[in-house]
């Protein structure tokens, strides 16, 4: 996985995912999931995380409350102990990550809490969830962050 090559990519289509993301807003959502779900599988077929990591080591998911409690116990810390070591609020008044790259990141791109981790990690990069037109905006912006969202996008264009 070339990265840079992937960001040169993601700058050079920047507005014409936007423009394309944005038409599908406005249009019926009716079988966009399906056509999502099935890209989302194909494409993660070919592609591999462990090989990138790129949504890790530029961006922090949102820490929910059970996130804070599991990890807090998993590292046997009070909440508030975790929250102050690890976390702030953002200005959406949600919790995140003090920095990038994320502290649980290990060696080979390996998630050292891959277990336990957040929601918002888990369901990365939410292109097989439902009600995928309530994501749009969120999908355009992981096609700057995660390789395999642009070649989703990029596979949808290409059957529209």
């Amino acid at each position: 996985m070339d990265i840079e090559k992937f960001r040169q990519r993601a700058k050079d289509q920047k507005k014409s995912n936007k423009k394309y993301l944005q038409k599908l807003k406005k249009q019926n959502s009716r079988g966009l999931d399906e056509q999502f779900h099935h890209l989302h599988d194909e494409v993660f077929e070919v592609i591999d995380c462990l090989d990138c990591a790129n949504c890790c080591k530029t961006t922090s998911p949102i820490f929910l409350d059970k996130d804070i409690e599991r990890l807090a116990k998993h590292f046997r810390i009070r909440p508030s102990g975790f929250v102050e070591k690890y976390l702030h609020l953002d200005e959406e008044q949600d919790y995140v990550l003090n920095y990038a790259p994320c502290p649980f990141l290990g060696p080979a791109n390996y998630c050292e809490i891959y277990e336990i981790r957040p929601r918002a990690c888990r369901e990365y990069p939410h292109t097989d969830r439902r009600k995928i037109h309530q994501l749009l905006d969120l999908t355009y912006k992981n096609t700057l962050i995660c390789p395999a969202v642009l070649e989703i996008v990029n596979r949808l264009k290409a059957f529209n």
